[in-house]
């Protein structure tokens, strides 16, 4: 089996990357799922996958310029999720408890917790339903499609390629390994500080861990550029128990009381 090298978390991206619309005839729509059963049996077995309630993933951002933000994502069981990343010095927190996605953000100056903006609450709320598994897993119950548009050769290897349509509309590209069947580069477009931008992801670096085979390794960065973030996972741990506190947002700290007069 080939690993390939290098996804943003939220960027954090783990960050990347499905079901079929109404696909031009039954055979083709057979094959995406013979091509998914491989994907899946390569993994651990669909079965296996989908017993897993929760996770906690340990590693380190890579940002360029020899910048590194250590961060722990944790992850629950449909939807929830949250990570801690800490750079220069200070700790970030992004999170969703399934309705609600909040973050802290000391590098801007906000050090209380707030609700996110629409933008970074899509991200968040993506990396909920992704972070373990991918849109792979379970596409038709979450709601996406998947569509094989073909097959092609990929930097040296010969790959099948999924046109995946998200329940929220999003468009991208996966390709899978035809030796493996795993997931090794995926191209969609993601919306950043109001702008829609063209992605690239390299997935790769699978481990075996409590019987299933997952990348430790992702890259994403806008598509042509030389360099974007690199996500290298060094831990994780399946199924830890995680409070359900760990995913709320705090309540504001109380006011410091005014001095008395006089004191």
């Amino acid at each position: 089996m080939k690993n390939r090298p290098l996804a943003r978390l939220a960027g954090l991206a783990l960050v990347a990357v499905l079901a079929c619309p109404l696909l031009a005839g039954a055979a083709a729509a057979e094959s995406v799922d013979e091509i998914l059963a491989r994907n899946y049996e390569t993994k651990g077995g669909l079965a296996k996958l989908q017993a897993v309630r929760s996770a906690r993933m340990t590693g380190k951002m890579m940002m360029g310029q020899g910048l590194e933000a250590p961060f722990v994502l944790v992850w629950a069981r449909p939807d929830k999720v949250r990570t801690e990343f800490t750079f220069q010095g200070m700790t970030g927190i992004q999170a969703y408890d399934g309705a609600v996605g909040w973050q802290v953000m000391p590098f801007l100056g906000k050090t209380e917790p707030e609700t996110m903006g629409e933008e970074e609450l899509k991200s968040v709320r993506e990396m909920g339903e992704d972070a373990l598994e991918g849109p792979l897993v379970g596409w038709r119950e979450k709601g996406h499609t998947v569509e094989l548009t073909g097959e092609e050769e990929v930097e040296g290897t010969p790959a099948w390629r999924l046109r995946v349509t998200k329940k929220n509309g999003d468009v991208s590209t996966v390709w899978l390994d035809k030796e493996s069947a795993l997931e090794f580069k995926a191209e969609g477009k993601r919306t950043v500080r109001g702008q829609e931008m063209e992605f690239e992801t390299a997935i790769g670096d699978y481990k075996e861990v409590g019987g299933l085979l997952l990348a430790h390794s992702i890259e994403s960065r806008p598509k042509g550029a030389p360099q974007g973030q690199v996500i290298l996972l060094e831990t994780i741990e399946l199924d830890p128990e995680v409070p359900e506190a760990t995913f709320s947002m705090p309540p504001p700290k109380p006011a410091a009381a005014a001095p008395a007069a006089g004191g």
